[in-house]
């Protein structure tokens, strides 16, 4: 394979790459969203009850680790694709 070859495709990898980053970045407009809704939930659940709601806070750490891959895709620190490319995170440690 010639260096030139090689450079073509490490830039049609990365203008692949460009397309699933401004797919994750929309996904991750619509996840915080999702977010910010568990946090007035909780609170709210908080608030009348004195206590937090477990599926909530279960389904908020799935949450903060699916934000987390994102990030670590986006900025090129992951090759791995997150859901829906992959699993959906667990909650467990």
């Amino acid at each position: 394979m010639s260096i030139n070859t090689i450079n073509n495709a490490s830039r049609r990898q990365t203008a692949i790459r460009l397309l699933f980053v401004v797919l994750f970045a929309l996904i991750y407009s619509v996840t915080e969203i999702v977010l910010v809704t568990l946090v007035i939930l909780q609170f709210g659940f908080k608030l009348v009850t004195c206590e937090t709601n477990s599926k909530l806070s279960i389904f908020s750490k799935t949450i903060n680790k699916y934000i987390f891959q994102l990030l670590q895709f986006v900025t090129f620190n992951q090759d791995k694709k997150p859901f829906p490319f992959s699993d959906w995170p667990s909650a467990q440690d």
